[in-house]
């Protein structure tokens, strides 16, 4: 017997089994958690383009008004794809509650307000946060009713939220401490 084919026979025979059958039951529930992440993450993004294509047409614009766009950091007015969603980049697809920012022109000289939502999947339900007073909860398969109840929802959001800023100033009391919303001038590309 040759010393590589004595060294190959003792490799194998000092493995035991049990080894190989513990590797593959992380290697089952990697795969498994892979599965409902990619789940988790499609469902998501379904919403998400249901939310972009569906508010612009809502708000009766004849341009492209809303768009996917990272939740944080700077951002132009185009669709982001998946780099609109918070895991985008981390690699191996985490199993957890995904955001996306989505950017509604609010002006007819280009601005641009970013909404941050955030959607968790439960069950057969997906929950999306605008913020701690406003959540919207759809059932799967998405359903055109409760899609159109958000699109509402957003539109009212976002008007209240200029007129309550413009309330506040003529009262004055338009300080707070609250977080703000990233509003950015997006000059047209030529």
């Amino acid at each position: 017997m040759t010393p590589a084919k004595k060294n190959k026979d003792r490799t194998s025979s000092s493995t035991p089994k049990k080894s190989s059958t513990r590797f593959l039951k992380i290697s089952k529930a990697a795969n498994t958690y892979g599965e409902r992440s990619f789940d988790n993450y499609a469902q998501i993004r379904s919403l998400a383009e249901q939310i972009q294509t569906g508010l612009c047409a809502y708000l009766d614009h004849e341009q492209k008004c809303v768009f996917l766009v990272p939740p944080q950091g700077p951002f132009q007015s185009n669709n982001y794809g998946s780099g609109a969603f918070s895991v985008a980049g981390k690699g191996f697809l985490p199993l957890e509650p995904i955001s996306f920012g989505l950017a509604v022109r609010v002006s007819e000289t280009g601005d641009f307000m970013r909404l941050v939502l955030g959607c968790r999947k439960e069950g057969d339900k997906i929950y999306m946060q605008v913020d701690e007073d406003h959540n919207y909860a759809f059932a799967l398969p998405l359903k055109k009713k409760e899609i159109n109840a958000c699109l509402e929802g957003l539109f009212q959001y976002l008007l209240h939220w200029f007129a309550d800023r413009v309330e506040r100033y003529d009262h004055g009391s338009y300080g707070s401490t609250d977080i703000g919303f990233d509003i950015q001038r997006i000059e047209a590309e030529t």
